[in-house]
């Protein structure tokens, strides 16, 4: 939560998992090889996805689930020909009772001759999901915004002065004349920020 001081909180941050994590459920004589990946967008999940399939070729299912942007309205769940909602959906549902985002689960099933009912498709599914977050960190990220700057270098000091009062970071820089600046910041600031740029003379910038 970030206060303005202005009676204005804002929500900007989210909980997405660190780094790769995977590993083996085993139920009866199934073998569920788990995957969670840290992703931004779907280019980055197709491509999981397919390096999955490529390594596991002889694998009968590649089910998955995945969540994107920081409300998580930006889903889907894939049951890869298991019945109806048996390991899309329980997969989907620790990403939700995680309160995750920005994340893919997939869970790779070797069938071992054994059926394990509806019922034990499901807790399968749910199980590994819950192992591949379990065994990953959590960590808490900011929905960010960023601005592009111009502005005469005698300004210089009262922009870096900016900077480091809030904690901005500097994405890209080019200093000549005129001076160019790239800086992104938690969006929660967003509104104290332009209002700061704002005052200061001979300064331009862009909302990106």
């Amino acid at each position: 939560m970030s206060d303005f001081g202005n009676g204005s909180t804002f929500e900007d941050t989210y909980f997405t998992i660190s780094h790769t994590s995977e590993g083996l459920f085993k139920d009866r004589s199934s073998k569920f090889y788990y995957f969670a990946f840290p992703v931004s967008n779907e280019e980055e999940i197709k491509g999981h996805l397919t390096e999955l399939r490529k390594k596991h070729f002889d694998a009968r299912h590649h089910c998955y689930a995945w969540m994107l942007g920081k409300d998580g309205a930006h889903y889907r769940a894939n049951d890869d020909g298991e019945p109806n909602h048996s390991a899309g959906d329980p997969i989907l549902g620790q990403i939700r009772s995680s309160n995750l985002t920005d994340i893919l689960i997939v869970v790779v099933r070797y069938f071992g001759g054994t059926k394990l009912g509806i019922s034990g498709l499901i807790q399968a599914y749910k199980t590994s999901a819950a192992l591949a977050i379990e065994e990953n960190e959590i960590i808490e990220k900011y929905v960010t915004s960023s601005v592009q700057l111009v502005f005469p270098y005698a300004a210089m000091n009262e922009v870096m002065k900016l900077i480091k009062t809030h904690n901005l970071k500097i994405l890209a820089q080019e200093m000549a004349m005129d001076c160019q600046m790239h800086i992104e910041f938690r969006r929660g600031i967003e509104q104290l920020v332009i209002q700061s740029l704002t005052e200061m003379e001979g300064l331009e910038f862009t909302v990106i």
